[in-house]
C-alpha cells in the first residue's frame, strides 16, 4: 500500500474498524474513506454497489459486523446471521466488481467446532459442530472466508482473511444486554464499587453515557437504582455488593487488544497473499473466573463474585494457535492487564471521572 492509496475501513466508528483508522493514520496513510452506517447503509446492496463505483477504493478493511456476547447472540439469531451475511456478500461482491487490489475480511474465532482441539490451528475449520448459542453468527463468519476464497479462486482476487480470538479497547460496546463478557465486567464492577461506596454520582455518570432503562427511571430513588442494577447480577446486601458473573467460570479465554489487531491487520495487508485465513491472538488464555479476578482488581472492587451455574458457559475453550501469524514475523505486544488498564482508564474518561 502507498501511502496515498484510497483505502476504505468498512465499520471505522466500531472498536475494530476505528482502531485499524488509528493504526493508518499513525503510519501516514491519509486517504481514508470512513462512511458512517447513517452515511453508507451496508445492507443496502444498491447503495454499496453506488459508493465503490463512485469511490473506487484500492484497498478494503471489511471491520464492519453485528456483534454481540452470548445473550446477544443466543435471542437475535435471525438478526446475526442476516444482517452479517448482507454486510459481507454486498461489500465483498462490490469490492470484486470495481477492481479493487485487495480485500481484508475479519471474521471471529467461532467459526471453529466447539469441541476442535486446542490450540485452534486454521486447518480445523469445517471439522465439526459448532457452538450452538453462536452458531449463526459463525455460520456468517463462515460464509464471508468462503466468499473471499472463492473470489480468489475464481476471478483471482487479492481478498484474505483473518480469524480475531476475543478482543476489547477502545470504543468497546458496554451495553449489558449484549456486550462481550469482559466490557460486562468492567461496567458491573465499576458499578458494584460505586454501589458499595454509595456514589450516586458516578452511577448517573454511567447511565447517562450507556443507558440501561428507560429514561423514567428515578436515578436519585435508591430503592429504584438498588432494583435497576439488580436486574444485571449488581447487588447491595448489608452494605456489601456483588456481581453476578453468567457460568461456571471455568471456560477458558484468550483476549486481544483491539490496537494489537489493528496492528495485525495493516501487517497482513502489506504483507500477506495467500488463500488460507490466519489466525489473530496471543496464544495466551485464562479462565473466566481468572479474567473477573483481573477486572475486579483493576477496578478496584472489593466486593464479591458470584457465578450464575443456571447460565451457559459457552464453548470450554477456545484458544487460537498463532504459529502461522508468529512465523510471518507480527507478535502481539499489549498485556492483558496493561489492555484491561488502559481499557478502564478511557471508560473513565469517557465518564468525566478520574481514576
Amino acid at each position: 500500500m502507498k501511502f496515498s492509496d484510497k483505502i476504505y475501513v468498512a465499520g471505522a466508528n466500531g472498536m475494530v474498524g476505528s482502531a485499524i483508522v488509528r493504526q493508518l493514520k499513525a503510519l501516514g496513510y491519509h486517504n481514508l474513506l470512513t462512511p458512517s452506517s447513517k452515511q453508507l447503509n451496508l445492507l443496502n446492496q444498491a447503495d454499496v454497489n453506488a459508493f465503490f463505483e463512485y469511490e473506487k477504493p484500492q484497498f478494503v478493511f471489511l471491520a464492519a459486523a453485528k456483534v454481540g456476547g452470548i445473550w446477544a447472540n443466543n435471542t437475535q439469531r435471525a438478526d446475526f446471521i442476516y444482517q452479517n451475511l448482507l454486510i459481507e456478500i454486498n461489500v465483498i461482491h462490490a469490492a470484486h466488481a470495481n477492481n479493487t487490489s485487495k480485500l481484508l475480511f475479519l471474521g471471529s474465532s467461532c467459526i471453529y467446532p466447539k469441541m476442535a482441539p486446542q490450540p485452534l490451528k486454521e486447518d480445523y475449520l469445517l471439522t465439526g459442530l459448532l457452538e450452538a448459542t453462536n452458531e449463526p453468527y459463525a455460520i456468517a463468519k463462515i460464509a464471508g472466508i468462503k466468499l473471499c476464497e472463492s473470489y480468489r479462486l475464481q476471478y483471482q482476487r487479492n481478498f484474505i482473511s483473518v480469524m480475531p480470538t476475543n478482543l476489547y479497547g477502545t470504543h468497546d460496546n458496554y451495553d449489558l444486554h449484549n456486550s462481550h463478557v469482559l466490557p460486562a465486567l468492567i461496567r458491573k464492577c465499576f458499578l458494584a464499587k460505586a454501589l458499595q461506596n454509595n456514589d450516586t454520582e458516578a452511577i448517573a455518570k454511567d447511565l447517562a453515557k450507556h443507558p440501561i432503562q428507560a429514561a423514567t427511571h428515578k436515578q436519585d430513588n435508591e430503592t429504584d437504582l438498588n432494583a435497576l442494577l439488580a436486574n444485571y447480577g449488581i447487588l447491595k446486601q448489608h452494605g456489601r455488593s456483588s456481581v453476578t458473573v453468567w457460568g461456571t467460570g471455568t471456560p477458558l479465554r484468550e483476549f486481544l487488544y483491539a490496537d494489537d489487531l489493528a496492528e495485525a491487520c495493516v501487517f497482513l495487508m502489506k504483507n500477506y497473499n495467500d488463500l488460507q485465513f490466519v489466525n489473530i491472538g496471543t496464544g495466551k488464555e485464562l479462565s473466566i473466573k481468572d479474567l473477573a479476578l483481573m477486572i475486579k482488581e483493576i477496578v478496584g472492587f472489593d466486593g464479591d463474585l458470584l457465578f450464575n451455574t443456571d447460565k451457559p458457559d459457552g464453548t470450554p475453550r477456545k484458544l487460537l494457535d498463532v504459529s502461522r501469524l508468529n512465523a510471518l514475523g507480527w507478535t502481539a505486544r499489549t498485556s492483558l492487564r496493561e489492555g484491561i488498564s488502559k481499557t478502564y482508564q478511557e471508560y473513565l474518561a469517557g465518564l468525566g471521572l478520574r481514576p
